[in-house]
C-alpha cells in the first residue's frame, strides 16, 4: 500500500512544481494536494486497523504533508505554521532513520537516508523565508531591468 502512496506523492510532487513554475491559481493545485492527502489518510487508517503503528506514525506525515498544503492553498493561509510542521517531520525523519539503521527495520518498505530530512527541511525553508526570496528575487529582476533600460 505504500507503493501505491509514494506513486501518488510523486504525482504531486511533480504537479506542485509545474503549477509553480506555470503561475497556476493556488487553489487549482490545491486539489491533486487533497486527493494525495486523502489517499494516504485511507492508506494509514487500514495500517492502523492491521496495528502497522510504526508505518501510521510515518505515514500520517505524509498525510498532513499534503492536507496543511491543500488548506493553505485554498484559503491563502500564512505558511508559517507548515514551516514548523515541516521542521518536526524533518527532526522525525533523523529519528526514524537512526532507528531503523540500528534495528534494521523496514516497515516502511524504503531505505531510510538523509534525503527525506532534506526534503522537508527545505519545505520549512521555504515556507519560512519564501516571502523573503520572493522579495529578494523581484528587487533582482528590478535592477537588471533598470540597468537594461538605462543602455
Amino acid at each position: 500500500m505504500l507503493g501505491v502512496c509514494l506513486l501518488f506523492v510523486g504525482i504531486v510532487l511533480i504537479n506542485n512544481g509545474i503549477c509553480t513554475l506555470q503561475k497556476v491559481p493556488a487553489k487549482a493545485a490545491a486539489i491533486m494536494n487533497i486527493f494525495t492527502g486523502g489517499l494516504s489518510l485511507f492508506i494509514n487508517i487500514l495500517n492502523l486497523i492491521q496495528g502497522n503503528y510504526y508505518a501510521v506514525g510515518t505515514g500520517l506525515l505524509f498525510c498532513f504533508t499534503y492536507l496543511f498544503i491543500a488548506a493553505n492553498n485554498i484559503f491563502s493561509l500564512n505558511t508559517t505554521p507548515f514551516a514548523w510542521f515541516s521542521t518536526f517531520v524533518a527532526i522525525n525523519a533523523v529519528v526514524f532513520g537512526v532507528v531503523e539503521g540500528i534495528t534494521g527495520s523496514e516497515s516502511l518498505g524504503i531505505v531510510p537516508d538523509i534525503r527525506w530530512l532534506l526534503i522537508w527541511w527545505a519545505w520549512a525553508f521555504l515556507c519560512r523565508f519564501g516571502d523573503m526570496i520572493t522579495m529578494v528575487k523581484s528587487d533582482v529582476i528590478w535592477y537588471t531591468t533598470a540597468y537594461e533600460r538605462s543602455d
